[in-house]
């Protein structure tokens, strides 16, 4: 799908100010959408919305098709009457950031199982039954994914592989049981789902109706502990007692000797081209659910993935394995259609990846702070670029625009950035900015932090860190009429304000009665 010209900003929820420890989905999103929407932007690019696991990365999430209970609003709850102004009189004296999750996890989860019981007793019979029919329209993922996170909490958050082997392997006498003994907590897991998906359901028709689009990632792969994985075992590589057999991966390359163990499970394609590729059909439709436009992370690994054995210490001992490609896409657009698909198209790319990517006129991405170490000819540098491009100053993986020239770029590429801009790199964040909104790609992204001009200080993610990542947040007074007015004047310049709609002009009564 063809794009029109138009840019954004990249930030996750969990990034909003606010009292609770953690950003929501309470007053400071509709804050952050006005601030997007007098900008001149159309753009809002969010991390996967699931819920976190282990170092709480959007992108090792306990679900592929579940939301974040850490995002609900606890606001919101009191003003359904869900919770009590009492309940949110004494709130902890959270650090503002980095966030601690620890510390934000076991205070906020303890309020929304509140709210929970709170519903039990105070809903009406309309509440009851519109909840009701929600957990039956989303039975085919969310009753696997409360059950998974009852047991999980029963077996002290312990990785399902860990667990008695009949609820393990899903036996049913074991799911039955289960089902009875955790009763409780699969449904408040049901709840939380519920008031995630109304709260965020709210957020995203505000954006749509000021005009924004909102972007969302889908990793290529999920996480070991996770409802999918426990669910459907037979679509992985997983052994007769649920242990991986092979797990994801980057091979040894310019950036690291050993490369990269992620250790997701991988798929098996065969079973899955088998069924018609029924999960990922419904793993797109969910998503679009939650957002308008996909951003597919690791878009190579669908024509070929990095296969390690399981229990290597590093990557090297791989090997490239074959993915379906072209046959997995003409699925999709047969069943859903031509969809709004980003390819994240970085690292190892052959050919073949290209072609993929080309033939279903998928664009790819290209990120400024990669641009300047290998002279004119560079694919990442705007004047190399094609329309059907979606460019950023940097991602939630890389260093600031301020960070990576202070700290992570080489006097070769600053030397070789401040001749490209013709410009001295005191104000490098913005340059690059400009040098984004300004190239021919169809849109331009850039992180806040980089429209904040802050340093290192501010990075999202270190790639390789297992914990610290994730914690950024920015305050209220961040978002100020200088920096919408600064925002407003370069979308202006480059032609990425949205379509004015013409004004239509009445004639007077003069022209009226004017002769012909």
């Amino acid at each position: 799908m063809r794009f029109p010209r138009s840019s954004g900003v990249l930030l996750h929820p969990t990034s909003f100010p606010g009292r609770y420890g953690i950003g929501d989905l309470g007053d400071a999103a509709y804050e952050w959408i006005e601030f997007l929407a007098k900008s001149g932007q159309q753009l809002w690019q969010v991390f996967p919305l699931g819920p976190t696991g282990y170092g709480d990365s959007p992108y090792q999430c306990f679900s592929a098709f579940a939301g974040n209970p850490l995002l609900i609003s606890l606001d919101r709850l009191m003003t359904e009457g869900l919770l009590d102004a009492a309940d949110l009189a004494d709130v902890p004296a959270f650090r503002f950031q980095p966030i601690d999750y620890g510390w934000v996890i076991s205070w906020k989860m303890g309020l929304l199982e509140k709210a929970f019981v709170n519903f039990q007793a105070r809903s009406t019979a309309a509440d009851r039954a519109s909840f009701d029919a929600w957990c039956a329209d989303q039975a085919a993922w969310l009753d696997d994914y409360a059950l998974f996170m009852a047991v999980k909490h029963a077996h002290g958050g312990a990785n399902w592989s860990t667990w008695a082997r009949d609820i393990a392997t899903r036996q049913p006498a074991a799911l039955a049981a289960w089902r009875k003994q955790a009763a409780v907590h699969v449904a408040l897991h049901k709840f939380m789902q519920y008031v995630f998906f109304s709260q965020w359901g709210a957020v995203k028709a505000a954006a749509n109706q000021r005009g924004i689009r909102i972007i969302g990632d889908i990793p290529i792969f999920v996480a070991y502990d996770s409802a999918d994985a426990w669910a459907n075992p037979e679509l992985f590589y997983f052994d007769e007692d649920g242990q991986p057999e092979i797990v994801a991966g980057v091979p040894p390359d310019y950036f690291s000797e050993t490369g990269q163990l992620w250790g997701n499970p991988l798929y098996r394609w065969d079973v899955m081209r088998a069924r018609g590729y029924d999960w990922w059909l419904a793993r797109i439709q969910a998503s679009l659910r939650l957002v308008d436009i996909i951003r597919i992370d690791h878009f190579r690994g669908f024509e070929a993935y990095w296969a390690v054995p399981f229990g290597e210490t590093t990557a090297v001992n791989g090997e490239w394995r074959k993915a379906p490609g072209a046959d997995l896409f003409k699925t999709v657009r047969a069943h859903l259609g031509d969809l709004p698909i980003i390819a994240e198209d970085l690292g190892f790319i052959t050919p073949e990846v290209r072609a993929l990517r080309d033939d279903f006129d998928l664009p790819g991405m290209r990120i400024v702070q990669f641009a300047f170490s290998a002279g004119p000819e560079d694919p990442f540098l705007p004047h190399n670029y094609i329309h059907n491009t979606v460019v950023y100053t940097g991602t939630h993986d890389n260093d600031t625009s301020i960070g990576w020239y202070r700290n992570s770029s080489t006097s070769a590429e600053r030397d070789f950035a401040r001749r490209y801009l013709g410009r001295s790199g005191k104000d490098i964040a913005w340059d690059f900015i400009r040098l984004a909104w300004s190239s021919v790609a169809a849109m331009a992204l850039t992180p806040l932090q980089d429209l904040l001009s802050l340093d290192s200080e501010a990075r999202m993610n270190f790639p390789g860190r297992a914990s610290g990542n994730w914690g950024w947040r920015y305050q209220s007074e961040d978002l100020s009429t200088e920096l919408s007015g600064h925002l407003m004047e370069m979308t202006y310049l480059y032609g990425r304000l949205p379509p004015q709609p013409e004004e239509e002009t009445a004639e007077t009564p003069e022209e009226e009665s004017a002769p012909a």
